[in-house]
């Protein structure tokens, strides 16, 4: 039986639904992508493997935060970008911690409903809305990524040639707009089809495998250019001479802190997994394979492009190599980060069409007992997210303020609140301390970072009108 995630009902005990097949054989119906109650819903489906849940929930975490690393190392230092990709794995894990020890038996099964359960309707809104922000805002700057990487874009003047360009020329097929839409028509929309979260767990696996891959190539690249000397030398630390303010340096814990937000996604993955246990090992398994890649990932892409480094590395891999095997690599590092974004999508736009369900049609039955619904509400965000994606060529800023804000009230300042609240009496006095520190990181950093950012853009829009 489904629980909606804006309601708390009652317990009941769950009902097997089946359908009769042409030939009048009894088939259990496929379990919904939805929310499901927490213990029997599992167990009476066998429950998803450990394994299946690491790879989704990583899939989950790896995405689009990952090739801004770099430019994270070079803002920070290496030393403390490390450091801080492993203090915000740690908080992830302890968040996560703190939502599934939450989700007691009788309790709604969802971010929404557990937030809802402590604060009303207006936490269940409040995370529903942070949830359509960040995914919303994350999956148009995936399309983003992958238009440029198969159409090229013209950035500060300079123009990027995309792979398909690159290979047949220019053609009307290989435009921008034409190549994302057969893109989404052909690829994705299959996928974000599918209604259960275990059914994207090859798709889960082969993503996580080509986010590997990237990582193997650059750090690869980044070893062969050090050994021929051509490797640019890593700072330690902050090079404040370059920075307008310190405080510029907060700038950087957003994009990690993005980097690590799979909170949506915990209780649909859970809701497959046999037991609370093996949840919690999966998580901790993903967030350690997870912070090896981003740590590897932003090391060496700094060391390889140094002061270079882009915001969006993908863009230094369109650099002229000077040889075949070179610019072979570039375009099999490009492709295999669209193809891992595009695994990715099913998995973010799951909790996207959820959420908005929820906000929407609150009161209608489950959305994966209703295909019209379902359906209607999957083509028009997928019609959304591509014009939004075709229209803006980079959202960037928008990513910064609104994805990163929202990611942080998810995966930090939520979870906190709802433990500070402690409805069921179970948060010891370590746990309390945990979660305060938690929201009053999370509002600083915050904080700094949105003002150290607007300063910069007031600033550089006076600068240009001085020049003018």
């Amino acid at each position: 039986m489904v629980i909606r995630t804006g309601a708390s009902p009652a317990p009941m005990p769950p009902e097997k639904s089946v359908q009769m097949n042409s030939a009048g054989k009894e088939n259990s119906m496929l379990a919904p992508l939805l929310p499901e109650v927490r213990q029997p819903a599992a167990e009476q489906m066998g429950g998803a493997s450990v394994s299946g849940a690491v790879f989704n929930i990583s899939t989950t975490i790896i995405g689009a935060g990952i090739m801004s690393l770099p430019a994270a190392t070079k803002v920070l230092g290496v030393g403390p970008a490390l450091l801080l990709i492993a203090a915000v794995a740690f908080l992830s894990n302890v968040s996560s911690e703190f939502l599934l020890r939450y989700t007691v038996p009788g309790s709604p099964c969802s971010y929404a409903g557990v937030m809802g359960e402590s604060f009303g309707q207006v936490g269940s809104t409040a995370v529903q809305l942070c949830v359509v922000l960040a995914t919303m805002g994350t999956l148009t700057v995936f399309l983003i990524i992958i238009g440029d990487v198969l159409s090229g874009n013209r950035s500060e003047g300079t123009v990027h040639v995309g792979v398909l360009q690159e290979w047949f020329g220019e053609q009307w097929w290989n435009e921008r707009d034409v190549a994302l839409l057969i893109t989404l028509v052909v690829i994705i929309l299959p996928l974000i089809l599918l209604r259960r979260v275990d059914s994207l767990r090859l798709t889960s696996a082969i993503s996580v495998l080509l986010a590997v891959v990237f990582m193997c190539l650059s750090s690869g690249m980044a070893l062969y250019a050090l050994f021929h000397g051509t490797a640019q030398t890593p700072r330690l630390l902050p090079d404040f001479a370059h920075l307008s303010n310190a405080f510029e340096l907060f700038t950087a814990v957003p994009v990690i802190v993005v980097a690590f937000t799979f909170h949506f996604n915990v209780h649909p993955i859970q809701a497959e997994v046999s037991n609370y246990s093996n949840m919690k090992v999966a998580v901790r398994i993903s967030l350690l394979l997870c912070a090896a890649i981003y740590a590897v990932v932003g090391f060496f892409g700094y060391l390889l492009f140094g002061e270079l480094t882009m915001a969006d590395v993908l863009s230094n891999f369109d650099q002229n190599s000077g040889s075949q095997i070179g610019r072979l690599l570039n375009d099999i590092v490009r492709l295999s980060y669209a193809l891992h974004l595009i695994l990715v999508f099913p998995l973010l736009n799951f909790a996207l069409r959820l959420n908005i369900d929820e906000l929407l049609f609150s009161r209608s039955k489950p959305l994966a007992e209703d295909t019209i619904r379902f359906v209607s509400l999957t083509s028009l965000l997928m019609g959304l997210i591509y014009l939004t994606a075709v229209a803006i060529p980079s959202v960037w800023t928008m990513f910064q303020f609104i994805g990163s804000t929202a990611a942080v009230c998810l995966s930090l300042i939520f979870p906190g609140a709802i433990v500070l609240r402690d409805i069921h009496g179970i948060a010891n006095r370590k746990d309390k301390v945990q979660a305060a520190s938690m929201i009053a990181l999370a509002v600083i950093t915050s904080s700094i970072a949105i003002a150290s950012n607007v300063i910069s853009y007031i600033g550089s829009g006076e600068s240009n009108e001085d020049q003018a």
